[in-house]
């Protein structure tokens, strides 16, 4: 692929469904051209062709054995490709919710939510939200823009059991007369006026939601203990914790 040319070109060289199936392939499993062919259910013509096209863009390469590999770079393409290929599964949810004012440090790093699963149930999604809050161990994190829901019975609960919590909500939402024995030594409560995500967090599991264009939360979101996902959710509700004011 020539310098000169734009993305455009590698877009092009992905618009087949069958390239990028042997892209994919090859990433998998290193193989000669009869063995992908069979393996994608191809003919060897068009394997040959197919190969050669990403042979001349530089995602693969033949090797002295007669197998073809992927190239570091075709490594980094496909790791793209593949966040493409999630935003697109989600593309209601990516274009009916603020993801303006996310900082671009994690907008950068939304591939990442691929790890979890989506839900677009909101009672669904409230149950998961209550099962992470009640079988945590250690911590919750949890931050909201509006209301939080009602978890003063898992608190009485979970707070004897020697739980953590980090509150993060609108300081109206902040009631400093709701207490429980031991409270105080349990929770951590800051205020913030501005907040875009929803969050719960335990050392088990994560979930995050987003806002609507017009501020009001949505319960649809993304909920998951793969390690990738939770780091994620962790590192961007630490960037609000860190600007929430101490009450």
């Amino acid at each position: 692929m020539a310098d000169e040319e734009g993305i455009e070109r590698l877009f092009f060289e992905l618009a087949s469904d069958s390239r990028l199936s042997i892209l994919q392939e090859i990433n998998r499993h290193k193989g000669r051209m009869r063995e992908t062919a069979r393996k994608l259910n191809l003919t060897t013509t068009d394997t040959f062709r197919q190969l050669q096209r990403l042979s001349d863009a530089l995602l693969i390469q033949k090797q002295n054995d007669g197998n073809y590999s992927i190239t570091p770079y075709g490594i980094f393409v496909l790791r793209f490709s593949n966040i493409l290929g999630f935003l697109f599964k989600h593309r209601t949810f990516f274009s009916s919710h603020d993801f303006d004012r996310l900082p671009s440090q994690f907008l950068d790093r939304i591939g990442e939510l691929s790890k979890a699963e989506f839900s677009s149930d909101t009672m669904a999604s409230i149950n998961v939200v209550q099962r992470i809050i009640r079988e945590a161990e250690q911590y919750i994190w949890t931050g909201t823009t509006e209301q939080p829901l009602s978890i003063s019975y898992i608190l009485v609960e979970s707070i004897p059991r020697g739980v953590k919590y980090k509150f993060l909500f609108h300081k109206q939402y902040i009631h400093a007369t709701s207490t429980f024995p031991g409270m105080e030594r349990a929770v951590e409560w800051r205020a913030i006026e501005d907040i875009p995500v929803n969050f719960v967090i335990s050392e088990k599991e994560a979930g995050t939601s987003f806002c609507l264009p017009n501020g009001k939360t949505d319960y649809s979101g993304f909920f998951g203990k793969d390690p990738t996902f939770m780091n994620w959710a962790k590192e961007l509700f630490q960037y609000y914790w860190a600007k929430g004011e101490r009450v």
